[in-house]
């Protein structure tokens, strides 16, 4: 009987394991974008799987065995796996980058050590483009006394022993580069993928400069500075103040304050709380912010979208808030447009035209004075309560749907009727024209009162 030769066992299930784990080894310490990498590259499993199984048949051949290893069920399993695998880890740091709060950062293990952080300053341009980069820590920037820029701060790197700390420490550094027609400011051996090691920057550069701040987790604060203002954060909270240009802000999850900005306000993305006052141009809120939102004395109005809430103010001297179910603004002298649902809604003093479309939420806008220009209302399952000075004069069209009509105002020329259930006002009141007025709810009430 002629000796069997044993079976030739596959190369590929090890060098996969080797590779696949390499890959994730690199992704967790220097930041490997395993997305773009599973999205561009992953047919090269697929390739390099054949390849293995071509050499291991030629070496079969020479040595005289009739076959290689076939394909079997448990190899095409494992890639399978593998995929998986690596889909799983692409998925995550999707979800870590654009749905704010779904992936805990796990802290690594160890003690933090600080260490001090100091780049050589470099001169540039007073009026240069500089664009700052961080993974994670801290930025503070500021405006300073000459045209350099300065950064220091503190390297926090978390270690089992503070020798492994400065082992670490002693590779990473901030680096000032000219990109083109600016200038960048980045770590160096501090990326996203280092969860060990964090940055706190405190960072000085000329007044004149047009400045963009990215940092992906930590916060962000800029101060003083004479030209636009760009800050794009992940995880973290924003403060800007006092600035002479524009300022915009996109972030995925945190409170953002400005204050004392000449110039327009852009916020943007996800986030909780946003506070911004004293803003000479307009402010833009478009997202999901689920904390309170606070404007006070914007020039040029506010523009708002989310899901939910689609407004427009053209000036807001005095106060807007929203949050906890409430809508409320005080003191806009210019034309107010609001379309949102379920929420309580209260304005008082708006000087232009009034245009309120809501539903499952009260409606109650109140004026000191006499109303100049158009007010329409229309709200469903509530009621609407407007109160106006007894001086005021109005052209009134009121339709309650299953509801009751109560007004404080009666005049020869105004005509209530009750049919079905359904109320209906309608005619004018004062002396003169004066502007006219639209309410129209169900399953509520309409109170027409006399501000007291």
């Amino acid at each position: 009987m002629a000796n069997a030769l044993p079976p030739r066992r596959s190369l590929f299930p090890g060098l996969a394991l080797i590779f696949v784990g390499l890959l994730i080894l690199v992704h967790n310490y220097r930041g490997l974008d395993i997305p773009h990498l599973l999205w561009r590259w992953w047919p090269l499993l697929i390739i390099s799987w054949g390849a293995i199984k071509l050499y291991e048949r030629a070496v079969a051949s020479r040595s005289g065995q009739p076959s290689a290893s076939p394909i079997s069920g448990g190899e095409v399993l494992l890639v399978i796996g593998l995929l998986s695998l690596l889909g799983f880890v692409a998925a995550v740091d999707f979800a870590k980058s654009r749905i704010p709060g779904t992936v805990v950062d796990w802290p690594s293990g160890g003690e933090t050590f600080d260490f001090d952080l100091i780049a050589e300053p470099r001169p540039v341009p007073a009026d240069a483009r500089i664009t700052i980069h961080n993974a994670r820590g801290n930025v503070s920037v500021r405006s300073g006394d000459d045209a350099q820029i300065h950064v220091d701060g503190k390297k926090k790197v978390k270690a089992w022993s503070e020798t492994d700390a400065e082992h670490i420490s002693s590779a990473v550094s901030v680096q000032i580069t000219k990109n083109g027609d600016g200038y960048d400011v980045q770590p160096v051996n501090a990326g996203r993928g280092d969860s060990r090691v964090s940055l706190d920057l405190d960072i000085a550069v000329p007044k004149n400069a047009s400045l963009t701040v990215r940092n992906d987790r930590g916060d962000v604060t800029v101060s003083d500075m004479g030209k636009p203002v760009v800050v794009n954060t992940t995880r973290g909270d924003v403060e800007v103040r006092d600035t002479a240009g524009d300022v915009t802000v996109e972030t995925q999850r945190g409170n953002v304050n400005v204050s004392d900005a000449k110039g327009n306000v852009k916020i943007s993305g996800y986030g909780r709380e946003i506070n911004v006052s004293s803003a000479t141009g307009r402010l833009t809120i478009d997202g999901e912010f689920f904390g309170p939102i606070r404007a006070d004395k914007i020039a040029k109005g506010v523009r708002f979208v989310s899901q939910r809430t689609d407004l427009t103010l053209t000036q807001l001297a005095g106060h807007m808030e929203t949050g906890s179910g409430n809508i409320e603004i005080a003191d806009a002298p210019g034309n107010l447009n609001l379309r949102t649902n379920s929420y309580d809604i209260s304005v008082e003093n708006a000087g232009g035209k009034v245009k309120l479309d809501n539903r499952n939420g009260n409606v109650e806008v109140r004026f000191s004075l006499p109303p100049k220009e158009t007010i329409e209302i229309t709200n469903s399952s509530s009621p609407i309560t407007l109160s106006l000075p007894e001086s005021s004069s109005f052209d009134i069209a009121a339709d309650c749907h299953s509801c009751d009509i109560d007004s404080e105002f009666s005049a020869d020329s105004l005509k209530q009727t009750t049919t079905g259930g359904d109320s209906h006002l309608e005619g004018k009141y004062g002396k003169g024209s004066g502007p006219k007025i639209t309410l129209k709810t169900s399953y509520g009430a309409i109170s027409i009162r006399k501000t007291s």
